[in-house]
């Protein structure tokens, strides 16, 4: 058992967080966290940003070489379908592998802690007196969370290999995350063209403004400077759209 000195402190430490949380109501909002484990969030900012830069850079790679309105807009529909489906395909394959990967990982370690139960408690007693946990508690917890297998599996999981194997991405929610937001994003520039508009600038400001609004967004859940967000993406894209329009300009040419 913990000693009594232990469990005192640990009693007083809880009343006085007890007490705190009752007299600031808010503590509980101040303290709440997103959701950034599902697998979704990456996928998807991911999916809309390489959605926007992709179609606005070969928007701007046919109009440069003078390209007639419907042959933008066949370019532009084709990227959007395979990218989106290569985006799709792409993100069920790498999280899929590295869950698998992950899955393997604890099966090793969950072998490891029925068969060496004493030598697994301490090292994960080692990690936690780096930190600063005095030896003797250390081990006497690491002892005690042996007794419980599960429990033991998923702590030794996150302090040896930094996981949670109850909380790991689902590649469903990625893959479909990444197709919709890249179809989306792929969408935007295209937009002119397919409402009947035939100038380029035109999309490709589309496009832009596409940009700096999934900046904003993406800023919303990183808690940064909106305007930095939406500027860094804005430029990071007509990068892309500038190198590809002076290399359609000068094919164009030469053809």
């Amino acid at each position: 058992m913990i000693g009594p000195q232990w469990a005192a402190a640990f009693g007083r430490r809880r009343a006085v967080a007890e007490a705190g949380a009752m007299s600031h109501p808010a503590a509980d909002d101040a303290h709440h966290h997103a959701d950034v484990s599902g697998g979704w969030l990456r996928a998807a900012v991911f999916g809309a940003m390489d959605g926007l830069v992709t179609n606005i850079a070969l928007i701007a790679g046919v109009g440069g070489g003078g390209a007639a309105a419907h042959e933008i807009v066949l370019t532009g529909t084709a990227g959007l379908v395979a990218g989106a489906i290569s985006m799709g395909l792409g993100e069920f394959t790498s999280v899929r592998a590295q869950n698998e990967q992950v899955a393997a990982e604890v099966l090793k370690e969950r072998q490891e802690l029925l068969r060496y139960p004493e030598a697994e408690a301490a090292e994960l007693a080692r990690i936690w007196q780096e930190r600063g946990v005095p030896a003797d508690l250390a081990l006497e917890v690491a002892t005690i969370l042996g007794r419980n297998p599960e429990a033991a599996v998923r702590v030794h999981a996150q302090e040896e290999l930094g996981v949670d194997p109850t909380d790991v991405p689902s590649p469903w929610t990625a893959a479909g995350s990444s197709f919709a937001c890249f179809s989306v994003g792929a969408l935007v520039p295209l937009l002119p063209f397919l409402l009947g508009s035939a100038s380029l600038p035109l999309a490709l400001g589309a496009g832009g403004a596409g940009l700096f609004v999934a900046g904003v967004l993406v800023a919303r859940f990183t808690r940064r400077a909106w305007w930095r967000s939406g500027t860094r993406q804005l430029l990071l894209g007509a990068a892309a759209a500038g190198a590809t329009y002076v290399i359609g300009h000068l094919i164009g040419v030469v053809a």
